[in-house]
């Protein structure tokens, strides 16, 4: 996949023009607090633990309307936005590659980055190969005696807000940045905080008393698989016809065969997709399979989510709910 790796001299003027284009006297006014998130789930983290104080801050989400997360590539006016910032998160795995030019270029010298991954730490997951999965080429990584222990070149599953535990501690990260911030309401950050995460360990349980009373334990997609953070979190088995970041589009007649088999063999009722997917491939395995009455499911990855939506009330708590309800209905 073609990633940015450099910023073009055009891009270069057009920045330095758009970013030197106020007078002194307008700089020195005081703003309002900028800040950029790149995914969805981030930008709603900061909406509620920000809760009354939305109207102080300049909030900007740059993957919005599905843009798709792995193919993204910043605009002219992302790149001012996010070079003048105060606060601006990413996921900080391969889809990210273009940041580290941006960052290169910020005028706002005091802005403070938060990366999902690097905050998780030793919790963030290398991307995973498993049985039947179309063979991709995957960047290496070194096996010790303590685990996987990746080396600059390996590949990370990004899609860490799909896990509700995970987001617990990201957003923990988030408050201390705002507080850090507007040092005036940090301890309104602190009680939003408080509140949020009690939410979303609310929503855990709820999950986790979902699977508990599953009869089945194993999800099928016939898509990308971006869920493995939430499938590990709740002892979840899974098979899928690609890797969660992949960029494969077509499965092979022997990915197509074996993940037929495999529905068979467990007898799920389910198939399932993300948001993103034509369903052509779940389509054909269900062909494929011995029962042709087999029903397609979506799970939201909440990569990216229409303004429409967002306008309409759509949160991380709400599209997580509906998640679970289609996931109590997968493993019924």
């Amino acid at each position: 996949m073609k990633r940015l790796t450099a910023i073009t001299p055009i891009l270069l003027l057009v920045l330095a023009t758009a970013l030197s284009s106020c007078s002194p006297s307008e700089i020195s006014k005081e703003k309002k607090i900028g800040i950029v998130c790149t995914i969805f789930p981030q930008y709603d983290w900061v909406r509620q633990i920000l809760g009354e104080e939305r109207d102080d801050v300049e909030l900007t989400l740059l993957l919005d309307n599905k843009v798709d997360l792995h193919s993204y590539q910043p605009s002219i006016a992302d790149m001012v936005k996010i070079s003048d910032c105060d606060l601006f998160i990413f996921v900080g795995g391969e889809s990210d590659g273009w940041v580290d030019d941006a960052l290169a270029q910020a005028v706002n010298q005091d802005m403070r980055v938060l990366n999902l991954l690097d905050i998780l730490g030793e919790s963030a997951k290398i991307e995973e190969m498993t049985e039947g999965m179309e063979a991709e080429q995957f960047d290496s990584y070194k096996e010790d005696a303590g685990g996987r222990e990746a080396d600059e070149d390996t590949a990370y599953d990004e899609h860490v807000w799909l896990s509700l535990k995970n987001a617990r501690l990201l957003c923990s990260a988030i408050a201390d940045a705002l507080s850090s911030l507007d040092a005036d309401n940090a301890e309104r950050y602190r009680n939003n905080r408080a509140v949020y995460l009690e939410k979303l360990s609310l929503l855990d349980s709820a999950y986790q008393g979902a699977v508990n009373a599953a009869s089945v334990k194993t999800l099928l997609f016939g898509d990308r698989f971006p869920f493995r953070y939430l499938t590990e979190d709740y002892g979840l088995a899974y098979y899928a016809a690609f890797a969660g970041c992949s960029a494969e589009t077509e499965a092979s007649f022997e990915t197509i065969a074996f993940l037929a088999e495999k529905i068979d063999t467990l007898g799920l009722k389910h198939i399932m997709v993300t948001e993103s997917s034509d369903k052509r491939i779940a389509e054909t395995i269900i062909r494929e399979s011995k029962d042709s009455n087999r029903q397609i499911l979506v799970l939201d990855s909440l990569q990216s989510v229409a303004l429409g939506d967002i306008a309409n009330g759509a949160t991380y708590l709400s599209l997580m709910e509906s998640n679970l309800r289609v996931l109590e209905e997968a493993l019924h």
